[in-house]
């Protein structure tokens, strides 16, 4: 993932790079197969996902650039790796508290950028089964669990390396790593899909596999059309979703945004180009991805809330993450709004799951979902009871609050549907209206 303070640099590596990017996102050959075109069917009923940021990175509590931002060179990082012993970690906590938030999916960091691998590759001995005191598959530990809670796993991958020895022309960051001016990267490209290949054949059915890192050299031949036909070879229904800040390219599932609603580009890095495919947003609880001790700004409970159904009024899904500390532990401001998230999908979830994105664009009131002809009316900004929308194409039998039934009187006239309100829950974050629509 890209951080503030890097911001600037990357964008330029961007820029460099757009022209021929979006050259290459022109339609190829790939047609998605029944099982692809049924999971990207599930993934947007899911709407809600767990991001985990996780590793040695964790160690030194600065968030999992550290590595970079602080100038460590490779062989100094790797002295971090035996002092890496989460005794508290619990891969069945950490499924029980995605699923008690009301996530479907948690996509868990496999390898970040400092090349560490979370699980037992037998093609890389930088692994934290191998080098760390605590000898455990991560990965495995999470995936099991996840099966158990019916919630699916996914798998980031940096494709980005800052300590593989072939990970070479250096990209725009890496570059204090200390290590040698050579290396071959069609060999360090043979390694990430061996990896990806272990990802694919030993952890059961995988539901996607995010990918991180294009970005640092965007003119470089990446190979993506051979790992992503890799990928759908070994299993057909796993969906590719690039964090490339650019138009989709043929072979991807899935385009996400990195902590900006789709076409938006808050963020000066992100693509206003929104493709076709099933769309997603990331976000992060406070500024960081990975845990970092003094970051204290916390977003409330119910910016989460009205930025995951900002979302889902879109038609996007919105993968939240959770930064654990070393010891493996959830901190504590992110399990109380994950509980709050949770509290809120419970009441009212039926207007986020299996919806899309509803008749009308997004208004300074907030947005509209839809599932079938039911049209869910998410009303976060403002007091005033008494609601305009623009007219409706069908007319409405009748109106409720989604959070109690109560009814909502509807005028409706050739330019407008007007909502009356019982009362405003001016402290809520989201307060639902159901439109049922005349038969």
């Amino acid at each position: 993932m890209r951080l503030a303070l890097r911001a600037a640099t990357l964008l330029a590596a961007s820029l460099l790079g757009s022209h021929t990017l979006r050259a290459q996102s022109t339609p190829g050959a790939y047609i998605p197969s029944p099982a692809n075109a049924a999971a990207r069917t599930w993934y947007q009923d899911a709407k809600l996902g767990m991001f985990i940021h996780w590793g040695p990175s964790s160690i030194l509590q600065d968030g999992e650039w550290v590595m970079n931002n602080r100038g460590i060179r490779a062989a100094e990082y790797e002295s971090l790796v035996p002092l890496f012993n989460p005794v508290k970690f619990d891969a069945s906590m950490w499924a029980r508290t995605a699923k008690a938030a009301g996530m479907k999916y948690i996509t868990l960091i496999t390898k970040h950028h400092d090349g560490i691998a979370l699980f037992d590759s037998k093609v890389s001995d930088y692994t934290v089964v191998k080098r760390s005191p605590f000898a455990r598959d991560i990965v495995k530990e999470l995936a099991d669990a996840c099966a158990m809670e019916g919630i699916r796993h996914f798998f980031y991958y940096s494709q980005l390396d800052w300590h593989h020895p072939d990970f070479y022309p250096r990209g725009e960051t890496g570059r204090t790593a200390g290590r040698a001016e050579s290396g071959s990267f069609p060999k360090y490209l043979d390694y990430m899909d061996a990896q990806l290949t272990e990802l694919l054949t030993n952890y059961g059915p995988v539901g996607g596999i995010w990918f991180d890192g294009v970005w640092d050299q965007p003119k470089t031949d990446w190979r993506l059309a051979q790992t992503y036909a890799l990928i759908h070879r070994l299993q057909p229904a796993t969906l590719i979703i690039p964090n490339n800040h650019e138009a989709p390219r043929p072979g991807e599932d899935v385009q996400t945004f990195e902590r900006d609603q789709p076409g938006a580009n808050a963020q000066g890095f992100n693509t206003t180009t929104i493709g076709a495919l099933p769309l997603e947003m990331s976000e992060t609880m406070n500024d960081s991805w990975g845990f970092r001790l003094t970051d204290r700004n916390w977003k409330s409970s119910s910016t989460l809330i009205r930025s995951m159904v900002e979302a889902a009024g879109r038609n996007t899904n919105f993968l939240l993450n959770v930064g654990p500390r070393p010891d493996g532990t959830f901190p504590d401001s992110a399990l109380a709004k994950l509980s709050d998230i949770g509290a809120w999908m419970r009441v009212n979830g039926t207007s986020i799951y299996g919806t899309r994105g509803g008749p009308l664009t997004p208004r300074p009131w907030g947005v509209t979902t839809q599932r079938g002809d039911t049209v869910f009316v998410h009303l976060m900004h403002g007091a005033d009871p008494v609601v305009a929308l623009p007219a409706f194409p069908r007319k409405v039998q009748r109106a409720y609050l989604l959070d109690g039934g109560a009814s909502v009187a509807v005028a409706a006239s050739a330019s407008a549907l007007v909502l009356t309100l019982p009362q405003r829950a001016v402290d809520s974050p989201d307060q639902v209206i159901v439109l049922v629509p005349a038969k």
